[in-house]
Order: C-alpha cells, then sequence, then structure tokens
C-alpha cells in the first residue's frame, strides 16, 4: 500500500469538470457492445468518419499493449510494385526506365516479369509519386508497406 501511495503523489490526477466526470462515470459501465453502439452513433450523428476515429484506434491499441500496438502503428517504408503493363508496355517501359534509371533491356525485363517490384525503401509521398507517374502510362500499380 505504501508504494500505491507514493505511485499517486508522483502522477498528479487531472481535473475533469462536473460533465466530463458524469461521462467517464457512465461509460466505465458500458460493454463493449455499447460501445460500439456509442461509436456508430458519434459516425452517423455527428458526421465523424472512420478517418477520423483512427487515433483512436491507435490510442486504445496503445492502450491495450502487445502486437496490436505494433500493429496500429503505420510503416515508415513502402514499396512500389507493377501489377500489369495494360495495353501501353511500351510507354510503362519507358514510365519505369524514368522512375528507376534502368537500361532499357532491364526495364522491358521488369515489365514483362510482373508482378514486379519498381522501387523500394520509399517513404509514402515518393511512393506516391512514382506510382502516379506509372498509372499515367496504363499501369496497373500498387503501394505496399515494407
Amino acid at each position: 500500500m505504501a508504494d500505491e501511495a507514493a505511485v499517486a503523489e508522483e502522477a498528479p490526477k487531472k481535473e475533469y469538470s462536473k460533465k466530463v466526470k458524469d461521462v467517464l462515470d457512465t461509460l466505465s459501465g458500458f460493454t463493449l457492445l455499447e460501445v460500439k453502439e456509442l461509436v456508430d452513433a458519434f459516425e452517423s450523428e455527428l458526421g465523424i468518419t472512420p478517418a477520423a476515429a483512427a487515433p483512436m484506434a491507435v490510442i486504445a491499441a496503445a492502450g491495450a499493449g502487445g502486437a496490436e500496438a505494433e500493429e496500429a502503428v503505420e510503416p515508415s517504408s513502402f514499396k512500389v510494385v507493377l501489377k500489369s503493363y495494360g495495353e501501353n508496355k511500351i510507354q510503362v517501359i519507358k514510365a519505369v526506365r524514368a522512375e528507376t534509371s534502368l537500361a532499357l533491356k532491364e526495364a522491358k525485363a521488369v515489365v514483362e516479369g510482373v508482378p514486379s517490384t519498381i522501387k523500394e525503401n520509399l517513404t509514402k509521398e515518393d511512393a506516391e509519386k512514382c506510382a502516379a507517374a506509372l498509372k499515367e502510362s496504363g499501369a496497373e500499380v500498387e503501394i505496399q508497406p515494407e
């Protein structure tokens, strides 16, 4: 008990308004199904989109700890994978050459060997730019986390 008192003294409790305290008291009695229903109600009644709810999922996963918290973290490295060259094979080869600095023969081999990784270890922004350039040429590409 002495340890608990020492921990309580180290971390001062934050004071909340009466309304917030009332909501917290109410929520503490909810089941998981009721919490899910509440989230659905927030989405429909207040116009909250799933993208806005994503930070809450990260916070919940971090609170749960373990592997779920690691999965909720967005990767920092991406790769661009060519899935199909479509009807404009020559244009796609040119785009691959422009994005990778491969010679004509190597670029042709990469395009004909779909699925092929075009670039690796990219930031999300760079991967999106590369994918956009390839899509403009008629290719079907996918950005994958590494």
